[in-house]
């Protein structure tokens, strides 16, 4: 444990096999007490085991990883009461209130009636969830069913958030919402450790690393993983989406399309020039240096 002093999270050699099929492959990565870190790669690159190690979710088949000076493997408890994990999938029970879930789980994790008196309100206030505190978790919103999981995650006071793609699914004004809850969480001195295949979600986060068939394949801040890359990315805004993406799709060098939410990326050509439009839509144009 090198590095235990300055980091919360760290992984070493971390590898888990299923069958033969190797989710996780020697994996190496420290994080930091109160960064934001994310781990960004495609569905199946193997971000959600990686987490279920780092939470003693799933053993390891070879490799430690220790959380808050604790060995993952060995003293899994004292882990568990350390970290909060969001997973996925919804988990709560959808035909119990906001209020009922989050009384629920202050049950299980031992909240006494002060403790329970003082936290339940500030969480209901941070997420702006007070008036649907009546409201059954079935009939929430996608957004509002994060914001409820995120609350009953929260309730035991955890040093390391562990999210799994929290806003896979979610509206962009929800997404925005729940990464200022985050920012929020981490100025009270929380770190979180969050999954995502979103590049404008990894760019929100302090470090990124990078994630492909199991292996970490790079890891540093956004801007210096964007230094790295051989391309130069620009964007171009565009009130006609239809009409922006013929232009540049007639722009030599151009390799992919990449279509994110609310806007589009290019990766090879050369910039999008005459596109015109009210500024609607975001383009990210990725060009080659040489054009």
């Amino acid at each position: 444990m090198s590095t235990q002093a300055l980091s919360v999270v760290e992984a070493r050699d971390l590898t888990r096999r299923f069958g033969a099929v190797t989710a996780v492959d020697r994996l190496n990565l420290a994080v930091t007490r109160g960064e934001v870190f994310g781990l960004v790669g495609p569905d199946g690159a193997g971000k959600t085991t990686t987490l279920r190690l780092l939470c003693g979710l799933l053993d390891p088949s070879s490799g430690q990883a220790w959380v808050d000076g604790h060995d993952v493997s060995r003293d899994a408890d004292a882990v568990k009461d350390r970290i909060g994990y969001m997973a996925q999938r919804f988990g709560l029970y959808v035909d119990l209130t906001v209020d009922e879930n989050m009384s629920f789980y202050a049950d299980l994790f031992g909240l006494s009636k002060p403790e329970r008196g003082e936290l339940m309100p500030r969480l209901l206030d941070m997420t702006r969830m007070g008036p649907f505190r009546t409201r059954h978790a079935g009939k929430l919103s996608g957004g509002m069913k994060q914001k409820l999981a995120l609350m009953c995650t929260l309730l035991h006071r955890p040093r390391v958030l562990f999210l799994d793609e929290p806003t896979n699914g979610v509206d962009p004004v929800s997404r925005r919402d729940f990464w200022t809850l985050l920012y929020q969480l981490v100025k009270e001195g929380m770190t979180v450790f969050v999954t995502t295949a979103y590049l404008d979600e990894a760019e929100r986060c302090d470090r990124v690393g990078l994630m492909h068939r199991g292996q970490l394949i790079c890891c540093d801040t956004p801007s210096a993983l964007k230094r790295r890359l051989p391309q130069v990315c620009c964007e171009v805004r565009a009130g006609n989406l239809r009409r922006a993406r013929e232009v540049l799709a007639g722009c030599p060098g151009l390799w992919k399309t990449f279509l994110s939410h609310s806007f589009a990326e290019y990766e090879g050509g050369q910039r999008g020039r005459g596109v015109k439009g009210a500024g609607e839509v975001l383009f990210t144009v990725t060009m080659t240096n040489d054009q």
